[in-house]
């Protein structure tokens, strides 16, 4: 049976704070509720980034609210969940996030067609204020070629 679903949670900040150099998917391990307020829409990624933490790759800061169902065995909103990752893309990451700049940053949370929860993340670099100020010139530019067209 498979589940499709059009649970998409994005962080929309990212692409704006953060230049966006290589997207990797990785699996999550969640609890019941934690699947269920999912399911519900019920997440945010406003403040999520990745870290290793004894060679395993987990989330910080995202918030999946409480199941509004759940009894005494609901979640806590904001705890660390692990990521599941190929060793090799592991390795590949540590690598990378040991460079000075580099960071990961959540990008978007979904629910693929077998129905597991899936993180969508970027390596990433931040961008300084003057970058950012490109990156309004260049959005205010398409938005008025779109307005002309």
């Amino acid at each position: 049976m498979h589940r499709s679903s059009n649970i998409e949670i994005r962080n929309r900040r990212a692409s704006f704070d953060y230049e966006l150099l290589e997207n990797f998917k990785a699996g999550m391990v969640l609890s019941g509720t934690e699947i269920k307020s999912l399911r519900e829409g019920k997440a945010s990624l406003a403040d999520a980034y990745c870290f290793f933490l004894n060679g395993e790759l987990w989330l910080k800061n995202a918030n999946i609210t409480e199941y509004r169902l759940g009894t005494y065995s609901n979640h806590y909103a904001k705890r660390d969940r692990k990521l599941l990752l190929t060793r090799r893309e592991l390795q590949k990451l540590l690598r990378k996030t040991k460079e000075k700049g580099f960071t990961m940053v959540a990008l978007r949370i979904f629910i693929n067609e077998k129905g597991f929860a899936k993180l969508e993340f970027a390596l990433a670099r931040g961008k300084k204020n003057y970058d950012k100020r490109e990156s309004i010139k260049e959005k205010d530019l398409r938005r008025e070629q779109e307005r002309r067209d």
